[in-house]
Formats: C-alpha cells, structure tokens, sequence
C-alpha cells in the first residue's frame, strides 16, 4: 500500500541526510579525517601524466638461462652423466653428451618422472623444450615458458612500480597490465612527469663488488665505469651484496664530510656477509654498482659489521632521496621503457569538467521541463526525486572516494534518464488503473505495484552490462560502469521510498480528486 509508517519515513529522511552531510565534505573541510571524504578527479579531468611502460624481457631470459646452465651441470655432474661444450646462444642452451645418455636425457627433460634421479627437484617439463640436432642438443624455453616468464616479471614489476609510485604520494594512481609484456601508469595531477621517467626508467640493480687489477679472478671480471665520467675500472663478477639484503635506505647529510649520502641497513644475512668481507677486504676498494655502472669505490678502512653503512656520491638532497627509494623499493625484474607518453594540462582537464557538467545541467534542465509540464504536480515529484537521487549518488562516489572521470560523468547522465523513465512508466500504468478503479488510493497503489517487474528487469539487465563493463573494460570504461552500477541501486531507491513517499503523501490529501494525473 501506499501508507508509510512514521518510523519509515524518518528512515528515509535520515538516509536523505546522511548522504547530503558526507557530500558537503566535497565543499567544506572537516577536522576528523574519517568524515573528510572527497571524489577525486581522474586523469582526463583532473590533468596529469599517462605513461605506458614496455618491459624488456631479454635480461630476464639470459639470466633464467644461465641460472639453467648452473643447474644442469649440478644434475649431470650428480647423475655421472659426461657434459660438453655447454653454451648459451641466441636465447638457447646448446651442450654435447656421449650418444649412450642422449636418449635418457631428452626423456629427463620432456617427462618430470625420469628415472636418472628420483629425489632430484625435477625441471617443469612444460616450460622447456629440448631439440636433438645430431651434434649437440638444444634447449629452450617453450612458448608456454615464455608466456610464465613474461607474467611473472610483468607481475614483480607492477608491484615493484606501485612501491616507487606510492614513495612519491601520487593521488590514486592507476597500475594497469596491458599484455603480458606492457604496463600502463595513470597519475593524475602530475603534469611534470620527468621525475617519474627518471625513477621508473631504472631498473635499480644494486651490487657490491671489489675493484681487482686482476685480469684472472677466479670468478670473472669486467669493465665498468663512473656514472659520472668515462673511467672505466676492473671490477670483479662476485657479488658481494645486492640490493635483495637491503632493509631500508634514507638519504641524510654526513656531518664530517658536509656532503648528501644515502644510508643503508642490512638485513641479518646482508650484515653477517658484509661484515665478513670487509674484515677480509680492508685497504681494497669496494665499487658500489647501479644498474651497471659505478656510483662509488671508497676503500674499506676497517670491517663494517654493524650491518649499517652509506653510499655516497656527490648526491643532490634530490637524488640522494630518488635513490634511496628505489633501493626501498626495490629492483625491476627486467629493464623498462617509455613507449608512449602523454600529458593533459589542468586547463585542458578544467575544460572536460565544464563540458561535462554543462552537458549534465543542460539535460537534466531539459528533463525536468518535460516532467513538470507533462505531469504537473507528480512531475515535480520527479523532479524532486531526480535531485535526491543525484545527491545520494554522488554522496556513494564520496563516500568511497571514488575516481570522477568523464566517462562517469555519461554515467551519471544515464542515470538521470534511467530515473526519469522508471517514473514515467509508474505514472502511465496508473493512468491505466484510473480507467477501471475509482478508489485513488488503490489505482496508485497497483500502479506501483504492476510496474516494478518491468522496472526491475530493465534495471538489472543494465546493471549486468554495467557488471561487465566493469572486469573487461579498461581505466575510462570502469569509470562509466561505476557510475552506471550506483545509478541503478540509487535510482531503485529513489522511485519506490522518496517518489513513492511523496506521492502518497500528496494522494492522501486529495484522495477525493477526481482526476489527480492526465
């Protein structure tokens, strides 16, 4: 029926309330941060940097391989089986056995169940492809390898992005995977985007090695140079430490030398590895290498075992912090590179808002006018209704802060239709009560009544598209299906508590009208 309880109606006037006090937080600031809530602009409106960052999986390959090459000497070595000539080209392993155990090794490889050893860790058979090309065997990653490799060092770089973003305080930033080998940053409000490029460019690979003049270290040796000049230096290939055994990194001034560094602490494993080599290491320098180059190569006077130490190397404060929180952060899986970049200006994002909002006062202007005239006093019903149900829903988008994109803005335009046209069905069906009932009450009553299973069909199959739209679509189309799904819910409300409530309030006045509606 029509009737609404007192207890009701100061419900929905209650939930009328709330939701217009938590979207006045959008224009006045409150003390307590648990009320001060805000919808945040998104890129296309607030302005910003749009980025999409292309991985290099190339490094990753050859490292996997030659972590491989270590394996399979440990399994045939284990296993007696003779070894020849093991090499890596062209992102293949190629070795030679005797022709006896070249059939049992393919078998070891293509099926995890080999009979060479049993309690042995079994490669994944499904990532591997082995070739017999007569002389020697080849073996690769299989497409399906490739596919796992790729995913996993996508995976490890979005987070690792998202920990360096997040250093920064970039307001709701958007981390998306595109493909398997592309991500894409989203940071709106950032029109100067260099330093980001700068930090999202490196891979932050940190290594210390000894400097040797030893051209036949028993690990290996190679030549790098300064970040800062052309000076090459020979260092050795053992890694001392890598940034994995790094607890955290601050930048800070040193008192005695007046000069920016950038402080380290080790973790337990880190402390007890450093503290060994630099009692073993004292009057040898210790190069301190980023992504391959040097940074610095003071030389240990005494051995650190306190599991503290600090890089220094003519830092700015400004790159002394950006490396520290790449060190925090830690280090890309594989290098990254800028393939596409853009910027939208404020101006250009204050001109979407207008447009939008120009296009929503116009056509709820335009709605409005039709209700009223078309329906006259239930109209203005509507109207009201219509408001109130904006209100809620732009008090739901506050409440969870959501992102404002003008994609959203459509959505929320829809929405005023959705509304409009749920009423404009409710009031025709009691149009056709009115032929057959005389009693007010009752034809306004089954009007509502007889059009809700046609209103929630509608609503539903909407908020299924909505649904959709929201796991397969991308940054812009989630944004319009947020902004549609909420719609529907706020619409639902809105018809059968606020317009019902004020429409049986009018009825019950004028129950005796003979023609309340045309």
């Amino acid at each position: 029926m029509l009737y609404f309880s007192k207890s009701r109606i100061v419900s929905i006037l209650i939930f009328i309330l709330v939701f217009i006090f938590i979207l006045s937080s959008n224009f006045i600031s409150f003390s307590n941060q648990t009320i001060n809530k805000k919808i945040n602009l998104g890129l296309d409106l607030q302005g910003g940097s749009y980025l999409l960052l292309e991985i290099d999986n190339k490094p990753v390959v050859q490292q996997k391989l030659q972590n491989l090459t270590t394996t399979i000497r440990s399994y045939f070595k284990d296993n007696n089986i003779n070894l020849f000539d093991i090499s890596i080209e062209e992102e293949s392993i190629y070795f030679k056995v005797d022709d006896l155990d070249k059939e049992k090794i393919i078998a070891s490889f293509k099926n995890e169940e080999s009979e060479i050893n049993p309690y042995y860790p079994r490669f994944k058979s499904h990532q591997l492809d082995i070739i017999d090309e007569i002389s020697r065997l080849k073996l690769s990653f299989s497409k399906q390898g490739l596919i796992e490799l790729k995913t996993s060092s996508q995976d490890q770089a979005i987070e690792i992005v998202r920990r360096r973003i997040d250093e920064i305080g970039t307001n709701e930033p958007n981390i998306l995977k595109r493909g398997n080998n592309r991500i894409l940053v989203e940071l709106p409000g950032l029109d100067d985007p260099m330093r980001i490029k700068s930090l999202l460019g490196k891979t932050a690979n940190l290594t210390f090695r000894f400097v040797t003049q030893n051209d036949s270290e028993t690990f290996g040796v190679e030549k790098l140079v300064y970040e800062n000049s052309s000076e090459e230096v020979l260092v050795s290939k053992r890694i001392i430490l890598s940034g994995e055994n790094l607890l955290d990194a601050q930048p800070r001034m040193d008192t005695q030398t007046n000069e920016t560094v950038v402080s380290f602490t080790l973790d337990r494993v880190g402390a007890k590895r450093f503290g060994k080599a630099t009692s073993k290491g004292i009057g040898k320098q210790l190069a301190i290498i980023l992504d391959g180059k040097i940074i610095s190569a003071p030389v240990i006077q005494d051995a650190i075992v306190s599991g503290n130490g600090q890089i220094s190397g003519g830092f700015t404060f400004q790159s002394a912090t950006d490396l520290a929180l790449l060190l925090r952060s830690g280090a890309l899986p594989a290098p990254m590179n800028i393939i596409e970049e853009r910027t939208v200006g404020p101006d250009l994002g204050q001109d979407s808002i207008d447009a939008g909002m120009f296009a929503l006062i116009i056509g709820s202007i335009l709605v409005l006018v039709f209700m009223f005239v078309k329906y006259r006093v239930f109209g203005l019903i509507t109207n009201i209704t219509l408001i109130l149900n904006l209100v809620i829903l732009m008090g739901v988008l506050t409440l969870f802060e959501a992102t404002l994109t003008l994609p959203g803005i459509a959505g929320i335009i829809l929405t005023v239709g959705m509304a409009v046209d749920a009423n404009v069905l409710i009031f025709e069906r009691i149009k056709e009560e009115l032929k057959n009932e005389k009693n007010n009450i009752i034809a306004f009553d089954s009007g509502y009544t007889k059009s809700r299973t046609a209103i929630i069909d509608a609503n539903i199959t909407t908020l299924l598209a909505a649904v959709i739209l929201f796991f397969m679509g991308s940054g812009p189309i989630k944004g319009f299906s947020i902004t549609l799904g909420v719609g529907i819910f706020t619409t639902l409300f809105s018809v059968y508590f606020i317009a019902r409530l004020l429409t049986s309030l009018y009825v019950s006045k004028n129950k005796d009208k003979e023609t309340l509606i045309k």
